[in-house]
């Protein structure tokens, strides 16, 4: 009775659907190949054959527009079962002529349509111009959860592109994967994603087979109409289709059925997580570094790096990426060296300061080993000094001199101010941290030792004297080269614990370029990097 009223409903379905209008639109077959075309096509996608590879296929995709916002891909979906749990080389050959932007390889590793598990499509590498035949390769892992494997060829834009050979293989699982998206990073997904999307495949199923009755319908009702068949013959034809279809239904849902049984047995053994919890579990504000472990869900506002983490996990994973970065503050004593001492010095030792604000990259070097790492970024540096004996700078010519100033000074001030590109090598000795079988390189959270220098230019240079007029406060400040360079340079070097260093700088070129007593910047002082 069941399979009666099944039947029943399919062609009932299938009736009503013919007055549906048609979809804008077609999948269509090159071989074991598939593509969509438009109606109004893009690109036109053949077989073609090529005496210099014999009875080899080669398909292609061709442009016939002469701008296009999008791209045409031939492809193949297949089931991943011989691949769950591996890493899978796509490789093949390509050959391309006047590529206006990209044509590449792509796989995509499918739970279902609610989740990409791995994703690679050429575009970090892109294929670009014209190129003779060449192989090419991209590489995912399949997680065990995946459900579909789809894999082809595309091309953005205008251009015509070739490719055969195309081919799938199982390699080492220490082979690294190409993907945008890697299947090694893959999150399990959530019991209810998991129940919704076997739901949704269920319902998939039985659209996809009234369409496909639907077709064999209007061609038997097209074979009445022209007479090839009589009125029986239909009648009867279409009860053994529908009930082809009736049974395609039954032993598919069967399958998703069972994957729903099981994935509530594995539920109730604890082997499914549920959906991540979005309740709140607080607010924490930080200044500085925070070696509390957070709750979950709990959100740390982290006001010295500029980060906000939600939850310990968030933040263990951003922390531990091959490239972090931090806002960097430093500030300390400044002078200059003569004759190379800093002893006897024209400027006040506590009174003359520096201060450093800016942005770094910190990159780990070695894929294993937390070490190494390159150190860059961008910084503004302000460096000040204060004249001893009420003196002040007077330009003269080509020489910048201190003079004695005729009248008592409160303040005399010279500043220089410089934008850098900072670059050190850095000697962190953080190790590494294992959590859940994972493995985290954080940096910043023990002893680092950074060798570098820095390089940029000059953004200005100012004295400022400050001095009582008849009871009067005055401020002077001068605007000028002063004689000084217009760029800036030097070694630098620092050694610390965690986020504070002490911070050692040193300028090559000459505070005043044509001086005859040679003079360069030197500062001391601490280095706060917040990660």
């Amino acid at each position: 009775m069941q399979k009666i009223i099944l039947i029943t409903v399919l062609l009932l379905s299938a009736f009503l659907t013919k007055v549906n209008a048609q979809e804008k639109g077609v999948y269509k077959n090159i071989l074991d190949w598939t593509y969509w075309q438009p109606v109004s096509p893009n690109y036109e996608m053949s077989l073609e054959k090529n005496s210099e590879f014999k009875e080899e296929n080669i398909l292609t995709i061709k442009s016939v527009k002469s701008k296009i916002n999008g791209f045409g891909t031939i492809m193949k979906s297949i089931k991943p079962d011989l691949y769950l749990g591996k890493t899978v080389k796509m490789s093949g050959y390509v050959k391309c002529n006047n590529i206006k932007s990209w044509t590449g390889l792509w796989m995509r590793v499918d739970y279902y349509d609610v989740a990409v598990l791995a994703f690679d499509n050429m575009r970090k590498n892109p294929i670009k111009g014209t190129k003779d035949w060449a192989k090419y390769e991209i590489v995912l892992h399949v997680p065990v959860d995946a459900t579909s494997i789809s894999y082809g060829v595309l091309l953005d834009d205008t251009g015509q592109v070739w490719f055969k050979d195309i081919a799938l293989e199982i390699v080492d699982d220490t082979t690294p994967e190409t993907g945008l998206t890697k299947g090694r990073d893959h999150q399990s997904i959530p019991f209810e994603t998991r129940a919704k999307a076997i739901g949704n495949e269920i319902k998939s199923i039985t659209s996809s087979e009234k369409k496909a009755l639907k077709k064999e319908i209007e061609q038997i009702d097209s074979d009445l109409d022209n007479k090839v068949i009589t009125k029986e013959q239909a009648d009867d034809l279409k009860l053994k289709k529908a009930a082809v279809h009736a049974a395609n239904i039954d032993s598919k849902v069967s399958v998703q059925e069972e994957k729903l049984n099981q994935l509530v047995q594995d539920k109730v053994d604890g082997k499914v997580q549920d959906a991540k919890d979005t309740r709140s579990g607080g607010r924490m504000v930080i200044f500085g570094t925070n070696s509390e472990e957070l709750r979950p869900n709990q959100t740390e506002f982290n006001i010295s790096s500029l980060k906000v983490y939600n939850g310990q996990e968030d933040k263990d994973e951003r922390q531990s990426k091959r490239t972090t970065s931090q806002f960097v503050f430093a500030a300390g004593l400044n002078n200059v060296i003569t004759d190379g001492e800093v002893k006897k010095s024209d400027f006040r030792y506590l009174g003359s300061h520096f201060y450093e604000i800016g942005v770094s990259y910190n990159s780990r070097l070695l894929n294993n080993s937390n070490l190494l790492h390159a150190k860059y970024g961008l910084s503004v540096m302000y460096n000040n000094l204060r004249p001893t004996d009420n003196r002040s700078f007077e330009v003269n010519g080509n020489q910048t001199n201190l003079t004695v100033n005729p009248i008592e000074l409160k303040d005399s001030r010279f500043r220089n101010v410089s934008l850098v590109f900072p670059l050190h090598l850095e000697f962190d000795f953080t190790k590494p941290e294992v959590k859940n079988d994972k493995t985290y390189f954080k940096s910043h959270q023990s002893v680092r030792i950074g060798l570098g220098g820095y390089a940029g230019v000059n953004l200005k240079t100012k004295q400022i004297l400050q001095y009582e007029n008849s009871d009067l406060k005055s401020t002077e400040k001068t605007k000028g080269d002063f004689n000084t360079g217009d760029f800036v340079y030097g070694l630098s070097t620092y050694i610390g614990y965690k986020a504070t260093s002490l911070y050692l700088k040193y300028d090559l070129n000459p505070l005043f370029k044509d001086n005859a007593v040679k003079q360069n910047n030197v500062s001391l002082g601490l280095r706060f990097d917040f990660n």
